[in-house]
């Protein structure tokens, strides 16, 4: 309340009238007039009378402030008439002041090609708060309500708003909740009015920075006619802007930079920012590549990393492999960078930032961004804040009309849900930009929180460089026409100012062109040799040859001592009495006295990896608990008296010396947090980082991830992953859409060996398998189709003595003592869950003569093993596919051909399941009876419908 209780017109008697005014706005400020809510508003960003900066007063506090003020009389030197019409125009200047906070932005000079009329917003105007010419000179103290001097008149007053908010820099952070970010924002912004003050040397080096953008951009164009490149002219502030970012964030003590972009102006950020040698790009445009990856990408796909020399130390900088599908690279940046904060023990990011570059429509349309920003201040994903920069050239993609584009007056408004502050800059103001840019990356670090700078701009050239723009944008192209480039007009500024000679910018191109003729780097200095201590070794991983076997055995002693440290809690922990009995049948598991179920299985395969030094990352959206209430991985005392307190996780209390255990519940976000942990394993080769579905059909959220980076990464870029994903599979009559992980799409993009596809059945199995993804050494995706119903189906369980030998079985031929190999004349080949119902059915059929072999990874296929159990049976005839999905789905179309290659001459191969279907499963139960009775019967009986005989 200290603005209040020192405004001389405030005096004690209208303490009552005020003080009712206040608590209407407390409780609702659309209640009382926009003159005193605007007021009140003010109010929110100026220390409070404690000292502290809380914009909400409690009542109380307001009502002895008031009782205070009408005891001790008026205030200051006030006489007790009181002058109201001052009183009403320092309210006016308040509001108007906060009028240019809020709305300033709207007048801001942003657009380079000058095509937009200033909106009428009169609460811009003076004369709305009922101002005229004769108030200008009136004298004001703005000390508590605005960054600059202490008194003001009303004409420079407005000069001071105008200059700070409507020039070339358009601030929105009002909109921000917590006073001290706006009150630092607003700060940084008036006490310099937004206007630069460079040193002639920094002027010169942002006019080296712009040359070298425009340059080879030029350049390309020349030497390469007609190639796609997406060139950055129109925007090559932006290099200026990375530039500054990566300098100053080198001084505040960050080590490391991962950098997130799509298409527009990559090749420039890859010469210009990450000293990329040009030869090596001119032999990317002339075609030449290695031959060490089987598929290899387009140019302006790949990823980079270097050393850059700054004035804090050396920085190490990565630019992210990204596909078409521009914003999808985000969650994956951020992964990324995740990983290498827990590398370095920075919790907070202090050593590690995230840029992520974006174009203006994809930024306002793909929801991905969206996603990414949810992310962005939660326990399991928190990166300490992104560097946002937009490159928006005002056009999109092809859209003709901005109405088209997005719903939102800017697009950068998605990021207001987070209430990360917006910059808005005009690019033909390179100074603005680089001032801008500091105080975003200030802000970063001060706050640890998102920030966004766009920058408003053009596009010379079309989309790419095939496209011809003018024949929907032309009266925009004759403006661009008309254009004579930032660099030239930055060039000649310079010129004017005295910082440079008349033929200095001339003599900047002709350095740089002559740098392009020769190949040389234009970053100086980029750093050769360095080595980050936090840096992580793939090579053990990478070039190895595929391989099924790994020793996974854990003793037996260790089982069991890690049992008992997996079921044991606190003596003053109260669980709740069904995970008590859960815990209780664990320690009879762990002691040998009673069969595995999965979830033991699960936890003892966590627990040993994590006592030998292996990190565990497991997320999902009820990756703690388990969505079938399997997992209990997080323990939550029944009597805890505050909800964020009160859990255990045995998971973190293996050993003294254990690698960390990570569960974390995620949002509801497929797509988002599957890349994010995809950029993590990318990272972090020696974390078990697995994604959990709900559910497996969700992977269908995320299957941009799926196709361009888990799939095909190592093909395209070389990036190795150990990614698990976890996907609920198995037909259990609950309709469609939560039945079918859908094994058919993995295994249609499986080739080159590129991941694994599994669905094992035993407490073994799954302890085996997860042990092997990181004992191998090599990483390669692994997508499991877990089960559902057989996390408590006994025949599933497993004795302790099969993880203190063995390994995990691609394939696991008949078990059944009493079926005769030599009487056996057909086998049925199946996967998953309906092994057990194959074997329930032989069972009441009393078929002696039928076999039953399970293939448990369906990818790589396994052709020797599986050969190898068919051999076992010397008279077998026909071989039979039985799978719980529908004939077109599943597994049967992708490894028929595996099958029947395993086949001897004159055998023959037939399908036993559902028929072919438009949806993964019926709806209705009677019909999924009926099905799966069909499927059990046409497994046993005489073949039909589809035969192939070798």
């Amino acid at each position: 309340m200290q603005q209040l209780t020192t405004n001389s017109y405030l005096f004690g008697g209208n303490a009552p009238y005020v003080e009712d005014l206040y608590e209407a706005y407390l409780n609702n400020p659309g209640s009382v007039p926009d003159n005193w809510r605007a007021y009140f508003d003010a109010m929110q960003h100026v220390p409070a009378v404690d000292g502290t900066n809380k914009p909400d007063v409690a009542h109380a506090s307001v009502v002895a402030s008031f009782a205070e003020r009408a005891k001790a009389g008026p205030i200051r030197t006030v006489t007790a008439s009181f002058d109201a019409e001052m009183g009403r125009k320092r309210v006016a200047a308040t509001q108007l002041i906060a009028a240019y906070r809020y709305l300033g932005s709207h007048w801001a000079n942003l657009d380079p090609l000058q095509r937009q009329e200033r909106p009428m917003i009169p609460e811009l105007e003076p004369s709305f708060y009922g101002f005229n010419d004769a108030d200008m000179d009136t004298v004001f103290n703005i000390s508590n309500t605005y960054f600059g001097p202490e008194t003001a008149t009303l004409r420079d007053l407005l000069n001071y708003l105008r200059d700070t908010y409507t020039r070339s820099i358009g601030a929105e952070f009002m909109y921000i909740s917590d006073p001290a970010e706006k009150r630092w924002l607003q700060e940084k912004l008036e006490s310099i009015r937004s206007t630069p003050n460079f040193s002639a040397e920094k002027k010169v080096h942002i006019l080296d920075r712009l040359t070298a953008a425009e340059g080879l951009e030029r350049y390309l164009h020349t030497r390469y006619v007609g190639q796609k490149r997406f060139s950055l002219e129109g925007g090559e502030t932006f290099i200026a802007s990375m530039d500054e970012t990566i300098q100053r964030a080198g001084e505040k003590g960050v080590q490391e930079i991962v950098i997130g972009m799509a298409h527009r102006g990559r090749l420039n950020v890859l010469v210009n920012t990450l000293g990329k040698a040009p030869q090596e790009l001119f032999e990317e445009f002339e075609g030449k590549h290695g031959d060490d990856l089987p598929a290899g990408d387009v140019k302006y796909h790949q990823g980079f990393s270097s050393d850059i020399s700054t004035a804090g130390g050396p920085v190490h900088l990565s630019l992210a492999f990204n596909p078409s599908h521009l914003e999808i690279v985000n969650p994956v940046v951020e992964g990324s960078v995740k990983a290498r904060m827990d590398r370095r023990g920075d919790a907070q990011g202090a050593q590690v930032l995230p840029i992520l570059v974006h174009g203006d429509a994809a930024f306002a349309g793909q929801g991905v961004v969206m996603e990414t920003l949810n992310l962005a201040q939660t326990r399991g994903y928190h990166t300490g804040g992104t560097v946002h920069i937009v490159i928006n050239n005002q056009i999109g993609f092809t859209t003709s009309d901005p109405r088209d584009a997005r719903s939102t007056l800017y697009c950068s408004d998605v990021v207001k849900m987070i209430e990360a502050p917006v910059l808005h800059i005009n690019a033909d103001d390179p100074e603005a930009v680089v001032l801008a840019t500091q105080i975003a990356l200030d802000y970063r670090m001060e706050f640890k929180k998102d920030i966004v700078l766009d920058i408003i701009c053009y596009r010379k050239l079309g989309h790419n460089e095939q496209d011809t723009p003018a024949l929907t944008q032309p009266l925009m192209y004759k403006k661009i026409g008309q254009h004579p480039g930032t660099r030239k007009l930055y060039a000649d500024k310079l010129v004017a100012q005295g910082v440079i000679p008349a033929d200095g910018g001339d003599k900047m191109v002709a350095a740089f062109r002559d740098a392009m003729d020769a190949g040389k780097h234009t970053v100086d200095p980029v750093i050769s040799n360095f080595k980050n201590k936090y840096a992580v070794d793939w090579l053990p991983f990478l070039n190895k040859k595929w391989t099924d076997s790994a020793d996974t055995a854990v003793p037996m002693t260790e089982l069991k001592r890690l049992a008992a440290r997996i079921t044991t809690v606190p003596e003053d922990f109260k669980v709740h009495s069904l995970v008590e009995k859960v815990l209780g049948d664990r320690g009879t598991m762990g002691r040998g006295e009673m069969n595995l179920d999965w979830g033991m299985g699960e936890h003892l395969a966590y627990a040993s990896l994590v006592s030998s030094g292996y990190a565990i990352r497991l997320t999902g959206q009820d990756a703690g608990r388990g969505t079938f209430v399997h997992r209990h991985a997080v323990l939550h005392d029944q009597n805890r008296e505050r909800w964020d307190a009160g859990t255990y996780i045995p998971l973190q209390n293996v050993s003294d010396s254990q690698a960390p255990f990570t569960v974390i519940d995620s949002v509801l976000s497929e797509e988002a947090v599957l890349a994010f942990e995809y950029g993590y394993s990318t990272a972090e080769p020696n974390t078990l980082t697995i994604w959990e579905a709900q559910f497996g059909d969700f992977a269908n959220g995320a299957q941009v991830v799926i196709d361009q980076f888990i799939s095909s990464g190592e093909v395209k870029w070389g990036r190795a992953s150990g990614l698990v994903m976890m996907l609920p599979h198995g037909y259990e009559g609950q309709g469609p859409e939560h039945s079918s992980a859908r094994p058919e799409r993995f295994l249609q993009l499986c080739a080159d060996n590129n991941m694994q596809v599994v669905q094992p059945t035993t407490a073994a199995q799954i302890f085996h398998l997860l042990r092997r993804q990181m004992v191998r050494q090599f990483r390669k995706p692994l997508v499991i189709m877990t089960p559902k119903s057989l996390l408590r189906n006994k025949d599933a369980g497993s004795p302790l003595t099969d993880l203190a030998k063995g390994s995990f079985q691609t394939v696991i031929g008949e078990v059944d003592e009493k079926i005769d190999a030599k009487k056996v004349k057909r086998v049925i080949a199946c996967s998953g869950k309906v092994y057990y119902d194959l074997v329930n059915a032989r069972k009441t059929r009393g078929q002696l003569d039928t076999a039953i072999v399970r293939l448990e990874q369906l990818y790589p296929f396994p052709h020797k093993s599986f050969a190898a159990e068919l051999k076992k049976f010397p008279n077998l005839v026909e071989v039979v596919w039985a799978q719980d999905e529908p004939q077109n789905q599943g597994a049967w179309f992708q490894i028929q051909h595996n099958i029947f290659e395993g086949l001897e001459s004159g055998q023959r191969l037939a399908y036993a399941g559902r028929p072919a279907s438009a949806s993964p499963a019926v709806g209705y139960y009677d019909k999924h009876y009926a099905q799966q009775k069909d499927l059990l019967e046409t497994a046993f009986s005489k073949l039909k419908g589809f035969i192939l005989t070798k």
